[in-house]
């Protein structure tokens, strides 16, 4: 028996890891990666909450928390990524969205490319048990899930009554796309209570006509900061009573970026929303 207690975790430690990423290829390791790039924010920061900051070797140029990663090579984005210096890396595994075009480089040069893609909540949840597992912490996914879980669900509960069931735009950037209802924000928004202009089957993050938005004639806007000053001079936006009225909820840029990034701040993004809601709820009941 003490001889098995003994081996047992070089034994664990040693079986193959096999996962299959979004794009449907199967990958299989060794061992746990020891020299990981990341070419996506939200994988950057999944890949650091769940314990591999001191792996990472590189990431994409957008990644900018933690603090602690501005240190290291910023390597380009999703199609313009910059191939020679990821492969000087010699990087053992790259993280990478589904939906990047320069990923099959590296691949045709032997790297190991793990795509996945993260637009609901339940490919968030997904994402995080395959990081986990590719990083030999099997566990620690659904750790991470459950505490999200449990962040939203608190700051659901500060979302004034008054609110509940309110119509909200959701803008990406400066527009014309939206963060629709079966989007990760979406989602987000509907356990805070409120409804979205965007349906289901218009897709997750919608491209949608100023004027769509102008009949649809939502409760509440919600976007980067510096997008909403200028919501008045859009044609046919002065219409609009959470315009005229300001019920707005503007978000500075960092702020922006955790809220549009699917990953382990999810819970501090809904805290963000819930401020905003609790203050346009103490303004309309003055």
């Amino acid at each position: 028996m003490w001889l098995y207690l003994t081996l047992a975790p070089s034994w664990v430690a040693a079986q193959p890891i096999q996962i299959r990423d979004d794009r449907g290829t199967e990958h299989r390791l060794s061992a746990p990666p020891q020299r990981i790039v990341t070419m996506l924010p939200s994988l950057t920061e999944t890949a650091w909450v769940l314990g591999a900051g001191s792996r990472l070797v590189g990431v994409d140029r957008y990644s900018n928390w933690p603090a602690e990663v501005a240190k290291l090579p910023h390597l380009g984005g999703l199609d313009d990524a910059h191939i020679e210096a990821i492969a000087a890396l010699k990087p053992d595994l790259i993280l990478a969205s589904a939906s990047s075009r320069a990923m099959e480089r590296l691949e045709a040069l032997g790297f190991s490319v793990v795509r996945l893609k993260s637009e609901s909540h339940a490919d968030v949840h997904r994402t995080l048990d395959l990081i986990a597992r590719l990083l030999g912490n099997p566990d620690e996914g659904s750790r991470v899930w459950a505490r999200l879980a449990r962040e939203i669900d608190a700051e659901a509960s500060r979302v004034p009554a008054s609110l509940r069931g309110q119509r909200v735009y959701f803008e990406i950037g400066g527009g014309p796309y939206a963060a629709g209802t079966t989007s990760f924000i979406g989602e987000t928004l509907a356990r805070l209570g409120l409804a979205n202009i965007a349906p289901p089957d218009l897709g997750p993050f919608p491209k949608l006509n100023p004027e769509y938005v102008v009949r649809a004639k939502p409760d509440l806007i919600m976007g980067v900061q510096r997008e909403q000053s200028a919501l008045m001079a859009r044609p046919g936006w002065n219409a609009l009573a959470a315009v005229r009225e300001r019920r707005l909820c503007g978000f500075e840029t960092p702020q922006y970026e955790m809220l549009i990034r699917p990953g382990p701040r999810m819970g501090e993004a809904a805290g963000l929303l819930a401020d905003c809601l609790a203050r346009l709820g103490t303004t309309a009941t003055r």
